[in-house]
């Protein structure tokens, strides 16, 4: 769908210069999705993997991040081997909703409550980002937290939209569970993709 130079603006590599690829397509569709324009694949034209490397290597960061819609609709080996063979350290943005494939840096899992994440993603996960639109989803995010790694770094994320209301919940559940993070959409505060 797209493809840009900015900086992280979420979790453990925020503020750090990345290369994002987004793929088009998503079959989870969230109804606060921020890129529902990414949903139908057909509208995106089809791009070889030799000029999405070309493209991602005339950029010194090291990270190239893909993310969707949902990336892991596609089979992802070929892009990953070919970034990793070019030197750069590839991470995945998923909800998870599809088997893992691709050879991955760094997996952040934020798995969505309209379909489950595979058991392949949760057990690769680095990161798990959950994204906090009410009081209901403390408990999902919790659900989620007893099945990945020990060592998965946990993030609690305000959807944007309700970041005012839901902030205040979201300290108060990590000051009695400091095991969980915050995490912000930090690009939205200081507008960048």
């Amino acid at each position: 769908m797209e493809q840009f130079y900015t900086l992280q603006g979420e979790g453990y590599f925020q503020g750090e210069a990345a290369y994002f690829i987004r793929l088009g397509g998503c079959d989870v569709g969230c109804h606060w999705c921020d890129v529902k324009e990414s949903w139908d694949a057909s509208q995106w034209p089809l791009v070889e993997v030799s000029s999405l490397v070309a493209e991602a290597s005339k950029h010194p960061a090291s990270i190239v991040i893909i993310t969707g819609g949902e990336p892991l609709m596609y089979p992802l080996g070929t892009l990953t081997k070919a970034l990793r063979d070019a030197g750069k350290r590839v991470h995945i943005e998923t909800s998870g909703a599809h088997p893992l494939s691709g050879d991955w840096d760094w997996i952040t899992l934020s798995p969505k409550k309209f379909k489950a994440a595979t058991q392949s993603v949760i057990d690769h996960a680095d990161e798990l980002k959950v994204i906090i639109f009410n009081k209901s989803d403390f408990e999902f995010a919790e659900e989620y937290a007893a099945k990945i790694p020990n060592d998965c770094l946990l993030y609690l994320q305000p959807e944007w939209s309700k970041r005012e209301e839901v902030l205040p919940l979201m300290v108060e559940y990590v000051k009695q569970n400091p095991r969980w993070r915050i995490g912000l959409q930090n690009h939205k505060y200081i507008n960048i993709p």
